[in-house]
């Protein structure tokens, strides 16, 4: 994975601090290609992949990045799924049976039927298998490497002990899609021990990591240690703490942190992009610097 993966909040209205950077952010996003601009922004900054949930809006975006495949030959997606609010709406407006035909790829009616049978058999796997694919036709002919399950399912799942799910999620998007399996969640600790208890060992976890514990089930304490003594490979979100945090400051201690492989920030303008991806890359620059002396 890349050390430093541009997100996607600041496109669909996701502000944890401020509704009025909400609403601006809102207006700025209204159009697809002002999305696809900011993109390009962070590409020309060296960043080469975007970790998004599977929102409509990014459907369009896919949509475009495909009308100009030499621009984005080495560009990576990292889709997070299920957006479960897209559902719950599609069913609002279309009902359950608009709601299969608008996502569920391919044949209609055999889907239908899978998906009906395993309804009926309470067959989760086949549920699960017939979401991911909904979810990921719009990323078709896109370069999609690791694939998350979004942290609303994950901890569901880890509340339910429903340990099974995650297997089967591990090994179908293996099977299926040749891709490396992501799990987002709030509880990074306690889904480690679970993931370990079914066999999947050194796993990619995102989940917030930050100098202040913000949105960090269990306690920053338990999850340094964790990071230190345990094998995972961590990418940190949430590290400035919806903006709690200076950006310099922030970056610093999630760099120092060990096994936090990659770093996920999403911003709106050239210069937080820029700034931030700078202080990354000096802050590792630095420690590296450290632990060459340490160890010399």
């Amino acid at each position: 994975m890349d050390r430093i993966l541009f997100g996607d909040n600041q496109f669909f209205s996701v502000n944890h601090i401020s509704d009025e950077k909400s609403r601006a952010q809102s207006i700025k996003f209204k159009d697809d290609r002002a999305i696809l601009n900011t993109i390009d922004i962070a590409i020309n900054e060296g960043l080469g992949t975007f970790m998004c949930t599977t929102h409509d809006r990014i459907a369009r975006i896919c949509d475009l990045i495909r009308q100009k495949p030499s621009a984005y030959q080495d560009f990576r997606i990292y889709p997070c799924m299920p957006y479960a609010h897209k559902y719950a709406n599609s069913v609002t407006e279309l009902g359950v049976i608009g709601t299969i035909q608008q996502y569920i790829p391919g044949g209609f009616f055999s889907s239908l039927f899978k998906g009906g049978t395993a309804i009926l058999s309470k067959d989760y796997t086949s549920i699960m298998e017939l979401m991911i694919d909904a979810e990921m036709k719009m990323f078709k002919g896109i370069d999609t490497p690791v694939i998350f399950l979004q942290n609303v399912v994950t901890d569901l799942l880890l509340g339910l002990n429903m340990k099974e799910v995650f297997l089967a999620y591990y090994d179908y998007i293996i099977r299926k899609y040749n891709a490396e399996p992501g799990f987002i969640t709030m509880n990074l600790p306690k889904l480690l021990d679970t993931l370990e208890s079914v066999g999947i060992k050194n796993p990619i976890i995102c989940s917030s990591i930050n100098k202040i514990g913000f949105r960090m089930s269990g306690g920053q304490e338990l999850y340094e240690h964790t990071l230190k003594t345990r094998k995972l490979r961590a990418i940190a979100m949430q590290v400035l703490a919806g903006g709690a945090i200076p950006a310099k400051e922030a970056v610093e201690y999630v760099c120092m942190l060990p096994n936090v492989e990659s770093i996920l920030f999403g911003a709106s303008s050239k210069q937080n992009i820029s700034e931030t991806s700078a202080f990354i890359r000096e802050a590792d620059k630095l420690y590296s610097q450290k632990e060459t002396l340490l160890t010399s």
